[in-house]
């Protein structure tokens, strides 16, 4: 969405997330960046709607650890929707491969066999020049994306 608009999410047909409980389970693995994509996805949030205190953050360490964050959140019956926030940059080794599979695997499966969606951010870049235009600089902002995608899965 933002990759094609280049610029500020239109919120305008955006769902109503009123009475919604939403978690953000948030990796503090690069921090500048997910912080930005959680701000991005709160704010949203709240514009479409959503009352503050609805909204958990849950911090986990790394991406990998999202998805024992999301499933906990998820399984916990607190939440309508759950959405992973994390920040895979290629460095010189396959870790980036592992980690980025690991997740993206990892998420799909709580969606496969869980009750509530679980909402897929996790920026996988190349460089961190990538990962800034990404959560909230000239490409938008993935975790405003992830927030209307969560609110849309909500819906019945």
């Amino acid at each position: 969405m933002a990759t094609a608009q280049r610029g500020k999410l239109n919120l305008d047909s955006a769902p109503s997330a009123q009475g919604l409980h939403i978690a953000l389970v948030v990796s503090e693995w690069n921090n500048d960046i997910t912080g930005g994509l959680r701000d991005g996805a709160v704010d949203t949030l709240i514009q479409i709607g959503i009352e503050p205190d609805h909204v958990t953050i849950r911090p986990v360490p790394g991406s990998f650890e999202l998805i024992h964050g999301c499933k906990v959140a998820a399984e916990s019956g607190q939440y309508d929707a759950v959405i992973a926030i994390g920040s895979v940059i290629r460095g010189e080794t396959a870790h980036f491969e592992f980690v980025c599979s690991g997740v993206t695997q990892g998420i799909a499966l709580l969606n496969a066999t869980g009750n509530i969606p679980v909402i897929f951010c996790l920026l996988t870049d190349d460089n961190r020049e990538q990962s800034i235009a990404r959560s909230g600089g000239s490409m938008g902002n993935k975790g405003s994306e992830a927030a209307v995608a969560a609110v849309k899965m909500c819906q019945p």
